[in-house]
């Protein structure tokens, strides 16, 4: 589930000493709420695209040549669009510049407006290459991130609409319009490999069919160099073309013993987890000094931590070798408050930090750690906490993580909390493309 581990992620290995697990004994509580029921074009399969054709289309299958390549799901009110895929060239000697092309159709017989309420897309390279980070570093302005699905979270988080998505579309009857139409270069990169990730926010007044393609660029008649492909060679391809090819590995049935998630093509149902974290008390009570709750994010079938709260985003409508769920809910927003509760007659100091345990569904004495931990990058993105400080001020700061498969990870907020008072701490994160779930938001009291 990570993006590109191999292809575009410079990992590096933390330790060459063989590791050794740490088990922290502590209570992993189910995330309260739910996602919200907003659908979500989800084109994530194939993530190696090395051919021209349909890699999500939710058309009707009627007047198509290859009726396999469409869903037939109506998009209508909000809805989210996500892709995130990389250019391969089918040989090593075609480095042609692919073109990703998302289109939109208005099927009725009255104007479509589609408001585009944010909105960002970004590339590998040279945009947003993957670099190496600290695991941890304050990014107050938004520059800080490694990978194009980092960066396209961060924009999404703070609200930006980039200048290449207008505030609205609006669509004539039975016409159709680009939403995006953009390159993923491979010339003079080594390896010739490059990611483009897309995450756009929309509200339409009318329904509306979608769907993302892949295009060679097209050679200009009296240049003879490469250009854009056009509204209308877009709308050819969608009526000719077949589903991209060569195919992910295919998931196996949700229920199988050896589990393999598969990656998404389809409509995904829920973009938003929005809840206040309480108990019986309607606060959250801290954990007593030196101990820790958990919550679980994005957990998913086979990692749950010993909660049977699988978060993953069910599909509406998918292709048949393609993902049964969302797994890892890309692009899903996490908005989390936590009214942090002190019981005690003394103040108590609670820290508030994200970690990336080993996966467990079941869990044997508590979350497993490692030290050193994996070479592998399992989070890697932005997050914003809000808090009142000591000085009864108002605190917004965003933090960029960098997190390995087994990192215990560091301080997000310190609170201390007068005896039976209470503070309010929140957090907010898009679920990057580049991680791998699932992850714990852990509620520490410090001795």
């Amino acid at each position: 589930m990570i993006f590109l581990p191999l292809l575009l992620a410079n990992n590096t290995t933390i330790d060459n000493a063989p590791p050794q697990e740490i088990v922290q004994p502590q209570e992993v509580r189910p995330l309260p709420g739910k996602l919200n029921s907003n659908p979500v074009f989800n084109s994530n399969s194939p993530e190696l695209v090395k051919n021209e054709g349909v890699l999500l289309s939710t058309f009707p299958p009627l007047g198509k040549q290859n009726p396999n390549a469409h869903l037939n799901y109506l998009f209508r009110g909000r809805f989210d669009v996500f892709a995130h895929h990389v250019a391969s060239p089918p040989t090593p000697e075609d480095l042609r510049t692919l073109y990703l092309g998302i289109i939109l159709h208005n099927p009725t017989t009255t104007p479509v407006t589609i408001r585009i309420l944010q909105g960002a897309s970004h590339l590998s390279q040279p945009d947003a290459p993957f670099v190496k980070l600290p695991p941890q570093v304050e990014d107050p302005l938004g520059r800080v991130y490694a990978g194009p699905g980092s960066r396209v979270m961060g924009d999404i988080l703070r609200g930006i609409r980039q200048d290449i998505f207008p505030p609205k579309l609006v669509i004539p009857p039975k016409e159709s319009r680009m939403l995006l139409n953009l390159p993923i270069p491979v010339k003079e990169l080594s390896p010739p490999l490059n990611g483009r990730s897309t995450y756009v926010r929309l509200e339409s007044n009318g329904g509306i069919y979608g769907a993302s393609l892949a295009k060679y660029a097209p050679i200009d008649e009296v240049t003879g160099v490469e250009r854009p492909p056009t509204r209308t060679e877009w709308e050819k391809l969608l009526k000719e073309g077949e589903l991209v090819t060569p195919r992910d590995r295919p998931p196996s049935p949700p229920n199988a013993s050896n589990l393999i998630y598969g990656r998404v093509a389809g409509v995904s149902q829920g973009s938003v987890w929005n809840t206040r974290i309480t108990d019986e008390t309607g606060y959250l009570t801290i954990p007593a000094v030196g101990e820790s709750i958990s919550y679980g994010l994005s957990t998913l079938s086979g990692g749950t931590f010993g909660t049977n709260q699988v978060q993953t985003a069910p599909m509406l409508v998918r292709y048949p070798d393609t993902a049964y769920e969302a797994h890892g809910n890309y692009g899903v927003q996490y908005s989390l408050t936590l009214p942090l509760y002190n019981p005690t007659g003394q103040p108590q100091t609670v820290t508030v930090r994200l970690q990336t345990p080993l996966k467990q569904d079941t869990l044997t004495d508590g979350l497993r750690f490692l030290s050193p931990v994996s070479s592998s990058v399992f989070f890697r993105g932005p997050i914003q906490v809000r808090y009142i400080d000591e000085e009864a001020t108002w605190q917004n700061r965003y933090f960029h993580l960098v997190q390995h498969r087994g990192q215990m990870g560091e301080t997000l907020v310190s609170q201390t909390i007068p005896p039976k008072r209470w503070r309010l701490v929140s957090l907010d994160f898009l679920y990057p493309p580049d991680a791998t779930p699932p992850q714990v938001l852990t509620i520490q009291t410090d001795e």
